[in-house]
């Protein structure tokens, strides 16, 4: 019987349940009261934090996006399941990557926040979502027409190591905070957990996402195109969480 209790979904929906929960921590703790942890935020943040751009409001080093790469790694070598594999047509993936950006910090389009927003009581998350939803959408009639973005090629260890080092390197920039790096003395930017906290939480995070695979994207994909309910348990338990 207990066997039989801690399958995948449990183990989704316990996953999804503690990130909504340590989201709405993130808030308590310092974070943002409308973001808790948006993905695309925080990457907005860094590369401020970097002077990548002069938006001074929102300039500074998230570690829980560290904590997130770095935890996925642990995972992936603690499972046993680090294979490092490379996507085909990367000018393709950047240019939608730039686009989903664009969506993300304009429209409030990043999956988790608009969640986030929606379990807060802010009915803008509803159109986020919908957004979200209909893009997930208009993906799948384009596989359903043959369409794909080629087979992933594996890729040798040192490839796969790049970034996990990089945000390594960002974690110790943010711990020695050399003169050259840029830090919100108001707006959003400012306001942060403490860094310990925030590392653990994105850390953990990222664990449980690389073992479960989580996706705030896939879970509705799954359920347009093979009716699979499996990665969406996971999205409904992080909005109780939250």
């Amino acid at each position: 019987m207990t066997r039989q209790f801690w399958t995948p979904r449990t183990w989704i929906i316990l996953g999804g349940l503690a990130f909504g929960v340590l989201a709405s921590l993130l808030t308590k703790w310092g974070n943002p009261a409308n973001m808790g942890i948006c993905v695309a935020c925080f990457y907005r943040d860094i590369t401020g934090g970097l002077g990548l751009h002069r938006a001074s409001v929102v300039q500074y080093l998230r570690p829980e996006i560290m904590g997130f790469v770095i935890g996925a790694l642990i995972s992936a070598y603690a499972f046993k399941e680090f294979r490092p594999r490379g996507g085909s047509s990367p000018i393709i993936r950047f240019l939608l990557g730039i686009f989903f950006m664009i969506g993300a910090l304009v429209f409030l389009g990043c999956p988790i926040r608009a969640l986030i927003r929606l379990a807060g009581g802010d009915l803008n998350g509803i159109t986020a979502l919908a957004g979200v939803v209909l893009g997930a959408f208009i993906g799948i009639q384009f596989l359903r027409r043959g369409y794909n973005l080629g087979r992933a090629g594996i890729v040798s260890n040192v490839s796969a190591w790049i970034m996990p080092l990089f945000m390594v390197a960002l974690l110790l920039l943010i711990i020695f905070k050399p003169h050259f790096l840029f830090f919100s003395e108001k707006g959003p930017g400012s306001m942060y957990a403490p860094l310990l906290i925030s590392l653990l939480v994105g850390a953990f995070t990222g664990f449980i996402a690389q073992k479960t695979r989580m996706c705030f994207v896939g879970g509705w994909r799954d359920i347009m195109l093979v009716k699979d309910f499996y990665l969406f348990s996971g999205i409904a338990a992080f909005f109780l969480g939250r």
